[in-house]
């Protein structure tokens, strides 16, 4: 374990390329500074719709016992990647909307992917940019307000991209991007420089907030890390830089690297256990549930269990239809989604077929009769359809979101918009296939949706074309049951509101948050509060 460090209430300062790079530090902004208004603001009507009424959806509740507590814990809002949140969520009745601009230079904004909540209702947000380091931030979660800063290593991709000029290297690079909170209100993060970091939050006697590195882990010994710096952006070697964390039921913390490796740590002895999966690459989080963790790479979706010294072992594997390309929406040449698990008995991803993309129901059981595969469903339209986000999954029902078309800031530019849709389908009550129950029109380019447990509403992120050129972002709520849109309310014009592949998050208090290109947003309803 690394010695103990601690980081103050700090913010990183606009800089140049080469001085943001530095280990610099500076005084966090005393308040927060709302995100710029875009063009066209008044052309737009900031609310579509009515209130909705609270219709809760039943399922069995998700617990893993070593992540805090559902849908606050991760990206996806909890181990089985449901992207379900137990906490309700804005309901229409003449919704608020405040901002924070996390831009310390205008050219970089610094876009914040994951945001969780710890038991003090405070926020935690992992934030990146092209030209400084990447930084947790504790939020107020109803000012926006930084209120403590953490700086994380740089990714290796950064520097490459500076090097090259170019930045779609950092684009594609998902590593540091999940981390969760543990079943003590820690937050575990695998870096850029290839250590797991296990960080505490508290309060000082001055009334100051930090962050404070508990623990440590280094796994630069199991995996190749001949990776770019400052000094040296383009080494000549193999850099395998880890994607994605996560605790399974037993205590173990997992973690999965870009270039097909899987891990495992104790966290009581330190001990560190690997598999590769030669050939593949790992660009999605993974998800665990009391039966093992599921690991989808761009040729296969395992699942896997940790063997009585931790050892990562395959239980079964089973390959799908990866297609001929990378289509215009998804970072590589396979499924875009994490394994999202559902109930005790599936797991579904996407595939990345041609003309149509699928989605795929797996039954989940090591020892099955027949065929492993539920179903394969065609969605969206031939030849536009693809998905870089997880599904998200409850009751017997698996939603989808369309990303086709969507590569950067300049597809939602100019009233322009993606061809967009949202699928639901159902597994039948057999288990023995699925059927589309609905698909919704809306456009929502690039959002991690959420499903409020509570409402019975799927908070997507659209961005309708619009023949005037105005380029208006809304959080619309659907109807989980029917797919109608309920409502839509007008977060904010222009790039600055544009999410640009972060998700919704849920709060305890039932704002909905989006992390965008600028900063974060904050929906809530005014009744009430």
């Amino acid at each position: 374990m690394s010695p103990t460090s601690k980081w103050r209430r700090a913010a990183i300062p606009a800089a140049s390329l080469a001085a943001a790079l530095a280990l610099a530090v500076a005084a966090a902004p005393a308040q927060a500074v709302p995100l710029p208004t875009g063009p066209g603001t008044g052309q737009v009507p900031r609310f579509t719709g009515h209130a909705a009424a609270p219709r809760p959806v039943p399922g069995s509740e998700i617990h893993n016992p070593f992540m805090a507590q559902d849908g606050r814990s991760a990206m996806h809002g909890d181990s089985y990647a449901s992207n379900t949140q137990p906490q309700n969520g804005p309901l229409g009745h003449s919704p608020a909307v405040n901002s924070s601009s996390k831009v310390t230079d205008p050219k970089d904004p610094a876009q914040c992917a994951t945001a969780t909540f710890l038991r003090n209702g405070l926020m935690v947000l992992n934030c990146g940019g092209a030209s400084h380091h990447p930084t947790l931030r504790l939020e107020d979660p109803a000012t926006l307000e930084d209120l403590a800063s953490y700086p994380l290593p740089v990714r290796p991709s950064t520097y490459r991209a500076a090097a090259t000029h170019n930045p779609a290297l950092m684009f594609s690079d998902t590593s540091g991007s999940y981390y969760y909170l543990d079943n003590q209100d820690r937050i575990v993060i695998a870096g850029a420089d290839q250590h797991i970091q296990r960080l505490t939050v508290h309060r000082t006697r001055s009334g100051r907030w930090e962050f404070e590195q508990a623990d440590s882990w280094d796994l630069r010994p199991y995996l190749p890390h001949v990776c770019a710096t400052a000094a040296d952006p383009d080494p000549q070697g193999e850099c395998d830089p880890v994607t994605a964390v996560q605790a399974d039921y037993h205590g173990l913390m997992w973690w999965a690297s870009d270039h097909g490796r899987v891990g495992t740590v104790d966290p009581g002895t330190g001990a560190v256990r690997t598999t590769a999966l030669p050939g593949e690459q790992i660009e999605n989080s993974f998800s665990t549930g009391p039966d093992g963790a599921f690991i989808a790479t761009d040729h296969a979706l395992y699942k896997m269990h940790a063997a009585p010294d931790g050892t990562p072992r395959t239980d079964w594997r089973e390959t799908y239809d990866r297609g001929t390309r990378t289509k215009p929406g998804q970072i590589n040449q396979g499924t875009g989604a994490t394994p999202a698990l559902l109930g005790n008995g599936y797991v579904g991803i996407t595939d990345n077929a041609d003309p149509r993309m699928h989605v795929l129901v797996y039954k989940r059981g090591n020892h099955v009769k027949d065929s492993r595969l539920v179903c394969s469903v065609p969605v969206f339209r031939p030849g536009a359809g693809a998905t870089e986000n997880s599904l998200t999954a409850w009751g017997n029902g698996f939603s989808v979101e369309n990303d086709y078309g969507y590569t950067s800031l300049q597809n939602t530019q100019g009233g322009r918009s993606t061809p967009g849709g949202i699928t639901k389908i159902e597994v039948n009550k057999a288990g023995t296939g699925c059927r589309v129950a609905w698909t919704s029109p809306e456009q929502s380019p690039t959002v991690v949706t959420k499903l409020s447990r509570s409402n019975g509403l799927l908070y997507a992120y659209s961005k309708p074309s619009d023949s005037s050129g105005t380029d208006a972002w809304y959080l619309s709520a659907i109807d989980w049951r029917t797919g109608k849109t309920r409502f839509r309310t007008l977060t904010g014009t222009g790039d600055a509101y544009n999410n640009n592949w972060s998700p919704i998050t849920l709060g305890p208090d039932g704002s909905a948050y989006i992390s965008t290109y600028g900063g974060v947003v904050r929906v809530h309803d005014r009744a009430g509060r």
